[in-house]
Formats: C-alpha cells, sequence, structure tokens
C-alpha cells in the first residue's frame, strides 16, 4: 500500500514539475523601420514671355556712346545689377562673345545710363549685356555708330534786314584733311521764318527744320576751301544769329 502511496505521489510531483518549469523568452519586436521620404524635383521656374533686359542709344560723340537700359525681371528670370556693357567690333564677335573692344560696369539701378568712351570715330559697334555672376544675356544684341568727325563749318551773316525779313550770307568752309565732294547745312527756326529764295545751294524745309545741299557747282572744297550761299527769309522778328549745323 505504502508502495503505491508512493509511486502515486513521485508522478503528480512529477507531472507538477513539467507544468511550472521557466518558460522561453518571447523574440524581441524587429526594430520599427521609418521609410525614405521620397524627395520630389525641383520645380522649374516658369518665366514669362518677355525680354529680361532692353537696350537702347541715347547719345553719341565722335568717340563715345552713351546707352540706356532696363532689367525688367530678377533672377532666375532675369538680373540683379550692376551689369556689365560689352562692346564688338562686329556682328559675329558679338554673337559669339568674343574679343570684346571695350566694357563698361552699370550703377546699381534697374534702370539707368552707361557712357562708353576711347572708340573711334565714324564706327559701327555691337553691345550685348551680362551680370555680375557672369551670365550672359542671350537676347538683346544691338548695333550703335560713333558720329563721323566733323568735315566742314558753317557760319551765317545777316547782310541786311528790316521790318518783315533779312537777306544772309552762309559760308561753308571745309575743316578736314580730305576735299568734300558734297556738304549740306541744317540749322531749326526759332520763329515764323520762311526761306524765299536761296540761291547757290538748294533748300529743304520740314516745318522749322531746314538744310540747304550744295548746288552742282559747288560741291566740291578742297582742304580749307570755302564756297556761301544765300538766303533771302520773311519774319515777323529777325534773328540776330543762326546756329548752323554742317555735314558732308
Amino acid at each position: 500500500m505504502l508502495r503505491i502511496f508512493l509511486a502515486a505521489t513521485t508522478m503528480a510531483l512529477a507531472g507538477w514539475a513539467g507544468t511550472t518549469g521557466v518558460a522561453e523568452a518571447a523574440p524581441a519586436p524587429a526594430p520599427a523601420v521609418t521609410p525614405t521620404p521620397t524627395l520630389s524635383p525641383t520645380p522649374t521656374p516658369t518665366c514669362p514671355p518677355a525680354l529680361p533686359i532692353a537696350g537702347s542709344v541715347t547719345a553719341v560723340t565722335t568717340t563715345s556712346v552713351t546707352l540706356s537700359y532696363s532689367i525688367f525681371f530678377r533672377p532666375p528670370c532675369g538680373y540683379d545689377p550692376p551689369m556689365t556693357v560689352s562692346l564688338f567690333a562686329s556682328r559675329e564677335d558679338a554673337q559669339q562673345w568674343q574679343a570684346p573692344v571695350a566694357q563698361v560696369v552699370t550703377g546699381p539701378e534697374r534702370n539707368g545710363t552707361v557712357t562708353i568712351d576711347q572708340l573711334t570715330p565714324d564706327t559701327e559697334y555691337w553691345f550685348r549685356f551680362s551680370d555680375a555672376e557672369g551670365r550672359r544675356d542671350p537676347y538683346w544684341i544691338a548695333a550703335v555708330r560713333t558720329a563721323a568727325l566733323t568735315a566742314c563749318q558753317a557760319t551765317a551773316t545777316i547782310d541786311s534786314r528790316w521790318g518783315t525779313g533779312f537777306v544772309a550770307t552762309v559760308t561753308v568752309r571745309s575743316t578736314g584733311t580730305q576735299s568734300l565732294d558734297r556738304w549740306s547745312v541744317s540749322w531749326r527756326w526759332a520763329g515764323d521764318e520762311r526761306i524765299q529764295t536761296v540761291w547757290r545751294g538748294v533748300a529743304e524745309t520740314a516745318g522749322a527744320d531746314v538744310t540747304v545741299r550744295n548746288a552742282s557747282y559747288n560741291g566740291t572744297l578742297a582742304p580749307g576751301g570755302a564756297t556761301t550761299f544765300g538766303l533771302l527769309v520773311t519774319t515777323s522778328a529777325v534773328p540776330d544769329a543762326l546756329t548752323l549745323a554742317c555735314n558732308r
């Protein structure tokens, strides 16, 4: 009987030990994976269909040109001043941005003027723009010509005057180093002057503007040579003098 009890007790203890043993550790959770964000491409700016910069010629002399400029847009569609104005001897050089003959930097204004000097008289140049970052404007390219050296000089003498008119003699003199084969003298009336007669010249008028060109027989002048033409003019007020410009 005791054996049966001991056997039953041993089996019960064995069964209890099997159910109360230390449980196996659960596996550690996998670390959370942070998704990599998808980078969107930088959007390309949409620029208006207009020129970012433009220029024009405002004045010329025999050795200089004055240009005006206007910057319409800022980067990335345009430029920030100062701008560099480059002058080229030919359109081909300007198109290829090669061998500039002169350069000048503008001021900080977005609309302004700039003068380039020490140029050659009666010479055509081409100009373009670039900014301080070295970006070259691909659009604007234009020509400008310096003024020619004065080939002649004209002076007027009022020979006689009366209440409603006057007679004047204009002397045209060659001031260049080469002979003239033609000449023209131009001026603008200040009042109601009207030419009645011209001799030794051919007159053209457009409102207050007058141009007298040489006659067929007195257009050729050697260096230092001179010729004259005369005017009969009607007016309500005789001027004290005439301001004349002479050109070849």
